[in-house]
């Protein structure tokens, strides 16, 4: 099971790693310099710093409000598809009845 790290705590490290990639030479060097002081996978640390650099707007993507706003609507579309669903069949068990 994944762990779950904070807001602040993943601010905080993706700012150590960008503060430290031009001494590594790469983002990926400096993720796993910095993952392993802080006992973070490399490849965690380096979506993070790719996330965050969507988020500024320095790299292409899906920024993580846009992300947050699609699974709220996916999860919206379900529910009223569901909804859908239970009135077309309550429509046609009534129909039925009054023929």
């Amino acid at each position: 099971m994944p762990k779950k790290y904070d807001a602040e705590f993943k601010a905080r490290v993706v700012r150590m790693v960008q503060d430290h990639q031009a001494d590594y030479g790469s983002v990926t060097a400096a993720s796993v310099a910095v993952g392993a002081q802080l006992g973070v996978a490399r490849e965690t640390l380096r979506r993070w710093v790719a996330q965050a650099e969507v988020d500024a707007g320095s790299r292409q993507g899906v920024t993580s409000e846009g992300a947050e706003e699609i699974k709220r609507l996916k999860a919206e579309n379900k529910r009223l598809r569901e909804a859908n669903e239970i009135l077309r069949k309550a429509s046609i068990f009534f129909a039925s009845m009054s023929s």
